[in-house]
């Protein structure tokens, strides 16, 4: 036990994500931390595109079922991203789905109409004129932005984003997961002048109304919102996964080192890290786990932190 605790996070996370984690997240550990190749990355992406120009088939481990979806699209996304392969015929593919499932503003919604008759349908009733969706919407367009992806469907969506940010900022109720939707969203749109004033402002609601837990050993002083579970708590790491992200100025070098340390000490032994967000099923936690743990040690290294 004593050999297995002295071990580098790395080393214990690189355990976990082979004894546990799909051919996609062990591609993706190997091309982070130990010198795979994106091709492999992006050829194990392949088996989850439709023909739609989306992506399905749980990738996103909480959406079960092979149809095309917002949530599933925005992470092969965020895959693609991370491996500098967002661009090209697959994005152009990619913004031709997003177009279809559009709303009426031009934004995306949380679920498209087409999947609400299925078995593996949202438990939640679908609106038959869904409205548009910021955590849907605002890191897919900040990401195909910062990959200057240019596409007629980014107009409105852009602008949909952009109002919903204002209003937020402006004082409408917000949530955890709409912030850090907002925040991939002002780390990738063109206008960075507006972009930083945003942030600014944001910035101030996310203090004001305690969305970031600032005090880890003291997490019952920031309870949940309404909606979230017991533990579902965001910390400053969770909105500045990079150093170089606006909302990296929120919080101040102490606050952003009691929030890398209590990540650094949430890998459990088995060397991943744990899933604070409920799951539908224990499949989508399991599948989950090593998402968080690349994601986790992604964080720590960008922010300086020794991992291996």
């Amino acid at each position: 036990m004593g050999r297995h605790l002295a071990e580098s996070p790395l080393a214990r996370a690189e355990q976990f994500v082979w004894l546990t984690a799909r051919v996609l997240e062990q591609r993706r550990f190997a091309h982070h931390f130990l010198g795979g190749s994106a091709d492999a990355v992006e050829a194990a992406l392949v088996p989850y595109a439709n023909e739609d120009g989306g992506y399905g088939h749980a990738l996103e481990p909480d959406l079960r079922g092979p149809a095309s979806r917002p949530a599933h699209t925005a992470h092969a996304l965020r895959v693609l991203d991370s491996i500098g392969r967002c661009r090209g015929p697959r994005a152009e593919q990619v913004c031709r789905y997003l177009t279809g499932v559009s709303t009426r503003e031009g934004a995306l919604p949380a679920f498209p109409l087409p999947v609400r008759d299925r078995p593996d349908a949202p438990p939640a009733p679908v609106d038959e004129d869904p409205p548009g969706d910021l955590p849907a919407t605002g890191p897919v367009v900040g990401l195909l932005h910062r990959n200057q992806v240019w596409h007629a469907w980014l107009f409105r969506a852009t602008d949909f984003c952009w109002a919903a940010v204002e209003a937020v900022v402006e004082g409408r109720p917000t949530h955890p997961y709409e912030v850090e939707a907002a925040v991939a969203f002002l780390d990738g749109v063109p206008d960075r002048s507006r972009a930083e004033a945003a942030a600014d402002r944001l910035g101030r609601v996310v203090r004001e109304r305690r969305l970031a837990v600032l005090e880890p050993e003291r997490v019952e002083a920031y309870p949940p919102g309404s909606g979230y579970a017991s533990g579902e708590y965001r910390f400053a790491h969770d909105y500045a996964r990079v150093p170089g992200s606006l909302a990296r100025r929120w919080f101040t070098d102490a606050e952003m080192a009691r929030s890398l340390d209590h990540l650094a000490a949430e890998q459990a032994e088995d060397g991943g890290w744990p899933v604070r967000r409920p799951r539908r099923a224990p499949g989508a936690a399991l599948e989950s786990r090593p998402i968080v743990t690349i994601e986790a040690l992604r964080t720590l290294r960008a922010h300086g932190r020794p991992v291996s």
